[in-house]
């Protein structure tokens, strides 16, 4: 049995309050149109549910130099608001006065002063428990769905293009991409040791990945134009694909395991509870000694969830603890929460779907994505 401290841990899902750091540059002369858009945006947050306070900052040294900060009740109404339309048109008119953005995010461990005395009680006692133990990567994904019947043909391109240089700048690397397929959506998951922008605005501008981004343009549902700016940041706003969860064993090789994909098909507006749901399984099994699960990571926004799995040996070896159903109750749990259009609904868990050994397997096979490609530091797996 692990512990807290001894895995490898991050998480959307402790409870515990958020702080948002972002920081901005702004164009020349751009400061006024800045604060305008920046009153509306502040008004339209302050509505927004577990939405707590924010700050604005101009630096005293490059006026061009903005901070805004804000706090949340915890991270799952943050990133809620953060993958919604609204939160798309709202950000838009920063487009024409900010050159440049940098978002983070924290959750809070400790606090001391005279400010946290004003605080009520219950945001008060919101702190991060214990902090976490992590290995020096950040995981992030992009997703987005191609034309019905293209499928082969975007497979194709997207397994033969040559990887981009691993190497970013002295202190940022890309370790690791991996694509996956589920029908005609795209799933893109890489892992960054660094400064995960950086190798972002790095990998976009490789030769070899831009001539794959024009490939793929004829066969995308979502049009759009990568010489346009405005364009191709929106729809890489909206193919964004947060990692809410990942857990892993310290010190396993990930190189001994392989690498799968699950994909879950949330009910509208249970997409967050889906993934904490399998976050808190995947948990339990990487600090079973006996579960060949050795690490975890959950991506999710909106009503779509994916699951990536590191197993040693197949993946079916225990079909319910790879589909995300194992434990007591766990199957109707998954059921209730499941979009009903995929079979597996609410009413696929009183048909026995998914408490049987059949359904359960039927479902592991229909919900594992196709790996197409697989590449550590430039190299395929």
């Amino acid at each position: 049995m692990t512990t807290l401290s001894e895995r490898i841990s991050q998480s959307a899902f402790d409870g515990s309050r958020l702080r948002v750091v972002l920081l901005l540059d702004l164009y020349d002369g751009a400061q006024n149109q800045f604060l305008q858009v920046y009153e509306d945006l502040r008004k339209q947050v302050s509505s927004v549910p577990g939405h707590i306070s924010d700050e604005l900052c101009q630096s005293i040294e490059n006026p061009s130099q903005w901070l805004i900060t804000s706090e949340w009740e915890s991270a799952p109404p943050f990133l809620a608001w953060l993958n919604s339309e609204e939160h798309v048109r709202s950000v838009e008119p920063l487009h024409g006065c900010v050159r440049d953005t940098r978002s983070l995010r924290f959750s809070v461990l400790q606090e001391s002063g005279k400010a946290v005395v004003d605080l009520p009680l219950p945001v008060k006692g919101r702190l991060q428990t214990a902090p976490r133990r992590g290995d020096g990567l950040v995981r992030h994904a992009l997703t987005f769905t191609v034309k019905p019947g293209s499928e082969a043909v975007v497979a194709k391109l997207m397994a033969g293009y040559a990887s981009p240089q691993a190497q970013v700048d002295e202190s940022t690397w890309l370790r690791r991409t991996s694509l996956f397929m589920h029908g005609n959506r795209v799933v893109r998951a890489i892992e960054v040791e660094g400064d995960l922008l950086a190798a972002l605005r790095h990998v976009a501008r490789q030769p070899e990945v831009r001539a794959l981004e024009e490939a793929l343009n004829p066969y995308l549902e979502q049009s759009r134009d990568l010489d346009d700016p405005a364009s191709a940041r929106v729809f890489f706003t909206r193919a964004a694909l947060p990692a809410v969860h990942h857990v892993a064993a310290a010190g396993y090789e990930s190189e001994a395991v392989g690498r799968h994909a699950l994909f879950y098909s949330a009910k509208a507006g249970c997409g967050m509870a889906l993934a904490r749901l399998l976050a808190g399984q995947d948990e339990a099994a990487v600090d079973d000694l006996t579960s060949p699960v050795e690490g975890s990571t959950v991506f999710q926004r909106d009503d779509v969830v994916v699951r990536l799995l590191d197993v040693r040996g197949p993946l079916d070896a225990r079909p319910a603890l790879a589909a995300g159903v194992e434990g007591d109750r766990k199957a109707a749990v998954l059921a209730r929460l499941l979009d009903d259009g995929d079979g597996y609904g609410s009413s696929g868990a009183e048909d026995g779907l998914l408490t049987t050994d059949l359904g359960i397997s039927r479902f592991l096979a229909r919900s594992t994505m196709r790996r197409i490609t697989d590449r550590r530091a430039g190299a395929e797996v």
